[in-house]
């Protein structure tokens, strides 16, 4: 870590920029989880419900971090503040792999009971959406992440991009549902998925950097 380096003016800024992103996300995933649920509930989505719930654990990601940063203010030096990202860091690392436990679980149980959605307008509006979200906002946290030496926000910041990556992939298995009939498209793909997510979780709880550029 390399935090004792930054001009502290310039750290502060760097800080209170990161935390807005944190709270835009926190807001942001709480209404797309709460409209994806609710779209999930109405169409029968199990995919849909997966995306809806991984919102809300985005947004406990989030909270860490929030946590993280604001408690950066009362560290007295380098050692505390890089104590405090190790800590963020597993963290993280543990949201990352109940975000994979849970998307595997609901995948299979979905192919096994061979559930068969009804495509759902309200459903593929919300991800639509949140594909232009979720892209920015890793963006700004990897290079928030980067200024601010912080593996635990780069952590934040993948897991970000796993939930760019579900929303595209639930988007395109309630279309393609929709279009074709091919019920099983998105748990197939969120099956392929947790693979990486668990790797990543095991990165960071190992205190490895994050390579999400």
């Amino acid at each position: 870590m390399e935090a004792h380096r930054t001009d502290p003016a310039t750290r502060h800024a760097l800080r209170a920029r990161a935390l807005r992103l944190e709270y835009l996300t926190v807001g942001w995933n709480a209404v797309e989880g709460v409209i994806g649920v609710w779209a999930a509930l109405a169409a029968g989505s199990v995919a849909l419900l997966g995306f809806g719930i991984d919102s809300f654990v985005e947004g406990a990601s989030a909270l860490i971090l929030i946590w993280r940063l604001r408690a950066e203010e009362s560290a007295k030096d380098a050692a505390a503040v890089d104590a405090l990202d190790r800590r963020a860091h597993k963290l993280v690392a543990l949201s990352l792999f109940a975000l994979a436990a849970y998307v595997a679980y609901e995948a299979v149980m979905s192919l096994w009971r061979g559930e068969h959605p009804r495509p759902s307008a309200l459903g593929m509006g919300i991800t639509a959406v949140s594909i232009g979200v979720m892209v920015w906002l890793a963006r700004a946290k990897r290079r928030a992440a980067a200024a601010l030496h912080s593996r635990a926000l780069a952590a934040d910041a993948f897991q970000t991009t796993a939930c760019w990556w579900l929303s595209i992939v639930t988007l395109g298995g309630v279309g393609l549902n929709a279009l074709f009939g091919w019920w099983w498209a998105d748990q197939v793909a969120a099956l392929a998925m947790t693979l990486l997510i668990a790797v990543e979780g095991r990165e960071a709880w190992r205190g490895e950097d994050c390579e999400c550029h």
